[in-house]
C-alpha cells in the first residue's frame, strides 16, 4: 500500500514546479537546477510520487547519438488535481488563512 502523499517543503517546491508546465515531461536534472534540490534530495521524491501514482515516469531516448537514455516525468491526473490541492493550501497560508480554502 503506498504512503500518503509527502507534503514537506521539498516536495511541495517540485510538484508546484512541475504544476508550471504540467503537460510537459521533464527531466530530473532540469527540475534539480529549477527547484535548487540536490539529487540526494530530488530522486526519492520523485519516485515517491512515482510509486504513489501521481507521477508517471519513462525513458527518453537520447537527443544526440552517444548519451544515455534518461528518465523524464510528468505528472499524472491524480497528481495534477494533488499539485493544485497543495498549490491552494500554500497560497491559503501565505496571505494567513489558516482554513487552507481561499474565498
Amino acid at each position: 500500500m503506498p504512503r500518503k502523499p509527502n507534503t514537506s517543503r521539498q516536495t511541495r517546491a517540485l510538484l508546484a514546479r512541475l504544476l508550471e508546465l504540467s503537460q510537459r515531461w521533464r527531466h530530473g536534472y532540469d527540475l534539480s537546477k529549477e527547484t535548487g534540490l540536490k539529487s540526494g534530495t530530488l530522486y526519492p521524491v520523485l519516485m515517491r510520487l512515482s510509486e504513489q501514482g501521481l507521477l508517471e515516469s519513462r525513458w527518453q531516448d537520447p537527443e544526440r547519438p552517444g548519451l544515455p537514455p534518461r528518465h523524464v516525468y510528468r505528472l499524472t491526473s491524480s497528481g495534477l488535481a494533488f499539485a493544485r490541492e497543495q498549490a491552494r493550501a500554500d497560497a491559503a497560508s501565505a496571505v494567513g488563512d489558516p482554513s487552507g480554502v481561499l474565498a
